[in-house]
């Protein structure tokens, strides 16, 4: 890997395992935007994330009755030396903004995440709280504020002013 001007080093990365066993075990990316995708094998690769990046992370396993797990966690990429959650499969960890369990929650966070890029906002460029807002409010179990355009708005300025 060319580590010259404009690539990150290794290890100031986030790296995820991506699995694909068909019919068996399957964790993939749900929306992220990796620097670099490394190909271990047929059914094997390793994904890695600026720090700062967001990025969801989804993990399905079954058996032969069905499915057995189901998660999906949004998180965001550390800076080196930053504190964060470990997370199966994920390295060095990160900082976690949205965590569920069982396919009905996932399948809502899915259906969300749709709802937003239909907007044509981008779920990795989403406020950080609204993934926070969204595990929270499932977890409660209460219905969440919906992300809308002029929220994101908001957000961008906001960002913009902090950087």
């Amino acid at each position: 890997m060319n580590n010259g001007p404009g690539y990150p080093r290794p290890e100031t990365l986030t790296e995820v395992d991506l699995v694909w066993i068909e019919k068996r075990l399957q964790h993939w990316i749900r929306f992220g935007r990796p620097v670099r995708d490394d190909i271990r094998d047929r059914r094997r690769r390793t994904v890695a994330f600026r720090p700062g990046s967001v990025f969801a992370f989804v993990r399905w396993a079954a058996n032969d009755y069905g499915t057995i797990r189901s998660r999906i966690d949004i998180l965001r990429a550390i800076h080196p030396g930053e504190p964060c959650q470990t997370v199966p499969h994920v390295q060095p960890g990160g900082d976690l903004l949205l965590s569920v369990n069982g396919w009905p929650k996932v399948q809502s966070v899915l259906e969300t995440i749709d709802a937003i890029e239909a907007l044509d906002i981008d779920a990795c460029d989403v406020a950080p709280e609204h993934w926070r807002h969204l595990n929270h409010s499932m977890r409660a179990n209460i219905a969440p504020r919906a992300y809308t355009r002029l929220r994101h708005a908001a957000w961008l300025k906001r960002r913009e002013i902090e950087r």
